[in-house]
């Protein structure tokens, strides 16, 4: 049965290749195939499953060789695919969440005159991704890696006629090939070290390893790749940019999938993290970092599709930190970032619901009272928002609750690293739950701000004509599926910490550590901070009127609306650099380098000029030269003679 996993890459990666090369003649019938490619890889993908749980524990890391890819001297790589259960729940994930929102394309793309060409660059990104999460070695992942970095381009630029798009792709693919240079230079230590790319190699070279300086350069280079890759700062900007690509795009690679890879990189790489502690704690760091960024920037975002992405920068925060915990927190990392997938995919497809009904308006501040209009969208993003909250006994108590309590564990219940980083989870729940509410209340609840027929004053004071209605079957049944999940998933992996042991293969048996506050007492004041601030939100954002037009606000709402200023940051302190030394660069190049060259062609055609000037073809001329050069002859002669 394992042999057959490279199908799981070459179905979807097929599908890719027919819709692009039949061209036009699939447009009626090019979305299907899309589908079915993402169903098949789906599967077979729990087929796998079902023949992974048949093999005892300690034998649930299968490598499946493909072929010799490259052999050039010392470098020797082979293509080959690693099958356990962390990779395979990247797989259950990618195709499970992937069919759904490729059924649900269907229909919310159904008028777009590229669909096919839409559902080409899906299963591109799903063969992609599966490379990514499938590969034996860092160098194949690396392949994925990119891979799933160009379709992201192409999803994200999809309706590159308008400008802004455009503009949003390029800067996606610019940040994260920045990043990608920490994916090169780790590659390369990884080959000077320890003399090959792959797994099984690099992991046991670094546990024998004593370089902890080693180490730590190789575990910081990884960190900056999945910076990139997963949107934690500082290279974060991108994301909120990349809602400009399709409702569907943003569900599938920006919430479930692409901005997890880099959470994946970390959790694969555990046995070089594990061996450099400073490496941990800047993961740790920035995990926490990015877990307030994107909470405070979720505040103030009236777009629902930008404050969604905030949201996802912010949880992918709460990964990365579990992930800097080190082993005690590996699990609960992918176990968060598995659940998340289904909540916020739900929330994203629900968002493109009532885009779908309001004309494809994303300003919540012109929403309001759409639970009465579209009441499945309203049932579904609503498991989903109390998904996020953490509330008992969806999806995210059991998940994020988790990550908290081991921050507050962080190194055993010593030194200051458990309160900081717990407080900081803790924090970070309450103000989820603010913004995360503002949003939902913004949208479904409060005084309606559209209206079906504008008066005059309804025209002056800014409020759209709108007929929001319930989405059709296609779209509606992938939601209903995925808050279903919201509702029940981590419920069933959490019990008898089953999804800890499924990991262990790959993350190992890890004691459990006491925090340093009882978990009874995390739990209670998780829960008092997460209805504190649903109670704020419903406050301000339902139960009194939101205007259409948002208030100037305070300094912070200004920054948080700006991003934090996080691209003026950019700007100053890499690209404007950047420019000048190009700028001095292409300066001394005209002026030396093209200068020294010139200035020699000059002199030589000033002499050449000379000596064409002598050269003129009158006799008398030459006769004159003669004469003058038998004087200087006559003048040497006669003074060496004396």
């Amino acid at each position: 049965m394992f042999d057959a996993a490279w199908l799981l890459v070459a179905i979807p990666l097929a599908g890719a290749a027919v819709l692009l090369l039949a061209g036009r003649r699939a447009d009626g019938w090019g979305h299907w195939v899309g589908v079915l490619a993402s169903a098949a890889s789906l599967v077979l993908g729990l087929a796998l499953l079902v023949s992974l749980l048949g093999r005892d524990a300690a034998d649930r890391v299968v490598d499946v060789d493909l072929f010799r890819w490259i052999d050039a001297g010392p470098l020797v790589v082979d293509a080959g695919l690693r099958v356990d259960p962390l990779s395979l729940t990247f797989v259950l994930l990618v195709t499970f969440v992937g069919t759904l929102i490729h059924v649900y394309s269907v229909a919310y793309m159904e008028h777009d005159a590229d669909r096919r060409r839409f559902f080409a660059y899906l299963n591109l990104f799903v063969a992609a991704m599966l490379t990514l999460v499938l590969a034996d070695s860092y160098l194949l992942l690396f392949v994925g890696w990119e891979g799933v970095g160009l379709a992201s381009y192409l999803l994200i630029g999809f309706w590159n006629h308008v400008p802004a798009n455009a503009s949003a792709a390029n800067k996606a693919f610019v940040v994260n090939r920045v990043a990608d240079v920490g994916m090169i230079v780790a590659l390369m230590l990884m080959f000077a070290t320890f003399g090959a790319v792959d797994f099984d190699t690099v992991h046991a070279g670094a546990a024998a390893s004593t370089d902890t300086a080693l180490l730590t350069a190789l575990g910081l280079v990884l960190l900056v790749a999945a910076c990139g890759k997963s949107a934690q700062f500082p290279l974060q900007s991108w994301l909120g940019d990349a809602m400009a690509g399709p409702t569907p795009v943003s569900a599938l690679i920006h919430a479930a999938t692409m901005v997890t890879a880099g959470v994946y990189l970390v959790v694969r790489s555990g046995p070089i993290f594990t061996e450099a502690p400073v490496a941990l704690l800047v993961t740790a760091i920035v995990g926490a970092v990015t877990l307030l960024f994107g909470a405070v920037v979720g505040c103030a975002k009236d777009d629902v599709k930008k404050a969604l992405a905030a949201s996802t920068m912010s949880q992918i925060g709460y990964m990365m930190l579990a992930a800097g915990l080190g082993p005690i927190g590996y699990a609960f990392a992918i176990f968060h970032l598995l659940t998340h997938g289904f909540f916020k995919a739900g929330m994203f497809l629900g968002a493109g619901s009532v885009m779908h009904g309001m004309k494809d308006d994303v300003d919540m501040r012109r929403y309001g009272a759409l639970s009465t209009a579209m009441r499945v969208t309203w049932l579904t993003f609503g498991a989903g928002w109390l998904a996020i909250l953490g509330i008992p006994p969806f999806s995210g108590f059991w998940s994020k609750d988790k990550i908290i309590e081991s921050a507050f564990a962080a190194d055993g219940g010593h030194g200051w690293q458990p309160w900081v980083f717990g407080t900081v989870a803790l924090v970070g729940a309450g103000i989820t739950a603010f913004y995360m509410s503002r949003l939902f209340f913004m949208t479904f609840h409060g005084e309606r701000r559209w209206a079906t027929e504008l008066t005059a004053g309804d025209r002056e004071a800014g409020v759209p004509e709108r007929h929001p209605h319930e989405s059709p079957l296609l779209m509606t049944a992938p939601m209903v599926v995925l808050a279903v999940g919201s509702l029940g998933l981590g419920g069933a992996l959490a019990i008898g910490g089953g999804f800890a042991t499924w990991l262990e293969p790959v993350t190992g048996h890890v004691e459990h550590h006491d925090p340093v506050l009882p978990i009874p007492v995390i739990m209670v004041a998780t829960i008092v901070l997460v209805l504190v601030g649903a109670f704020l939100a419903w406050r301000q954002y339902a139960a009194a009127p939101v205007p259409v037009v948002a208030p100037r606000g305070s300094v912070l709402t200004r920054a948080a609306r700006a991003d934090l200023h996080q691209d003026a940051v950019n700007e100053n302190l890499v690209m404007r650099p950047g420019q000048y030394l190009t700028r001095s660069l292409v300066y001394g190049d005209k002026k030396v380098v093209d200068g020294g060259a010139m200035g020699v062609g000059g002199l030589l055609a000033v002499l050449g000029a000379g000596v064409q000037r002598l050269q003129n073809g009158y006799v008398r001329s030459y006769a004159a030269m003669m004469l003058a050069g038998f004087g200087v002859l006559l003048v040497v002669v006669l003074t060496v003679w004396n």
